[in-house]
């Protein structure tokens, strides 16, 4: 009988080092629009900067409120990508930015916000998945009256 005590494989334990770790998701839950779902993730990543952490706005919705576009003085912002849609127009979220970019942390609003045709996802979530399992965690915003539509979603991740 060997007596020798088991000793992990050194190249498997190499490869689980080397292998990218899954970003981590915090959602800031609301009841309703306007209950200060932005705000409060605009002060968490806040906290989080004055703490040295790489910190980038992917999108942020400030409605036209005042005290939630001054919680973005300081923090990195990502331009949208414009591109045409029914004649005009319209800003979206740069994915491949964003994951060039490769910060510790990205602000994500509106979870279930659906994306102009022509962008890689139909869904934001579907975004926020890509930027997860790049390694980025992601700080996103989410309204209870979205939760039925993003119930198989949400389990998943």
């Amino acid at each position: 009988m060997n007596n020798e005590p088991l000793r992990p494989d050194p190249d498997r334990l190499l490869e689980q080092t080397a292998a990218p770790h899954r970003g981590k998701l915090k959602v800031f839950f609301g009841a309703c629009a306007g209950v200060g779902k932005t705000w409060a993730m605009l002060a968490e990543a806040q906290r989080l900067r004055a703490q040295g952490l790489d910190i980038v706005v992917g999108v942020v919705e400030t409605h036209g409120r005042k005290d939630t576009a001054a919680m973005l003085e300081g923090l990195a912002v990502l331009p949208l990508k414009r591109q045409a849609y029914r004649g005009r127009h319209i800003s979206e979220f740069d994915l491949d930015a964003a994951l060039a970019r490769r910060p510790a942390l990205i602000l994500m609003d509106e979870l279930a916000h659906s994306n102009a045709p022509g962008s890689r996802h139909p869904k934001r979530w579907q975004d926020i998945e890509e930027l997860l399992e790049a390694g980025i965690d992601v700080f996103t915003t989410v309204n209870v009256q979205h939760l039925e539509s993003l119930n198989d979603v949400v389990s998943g991740v």
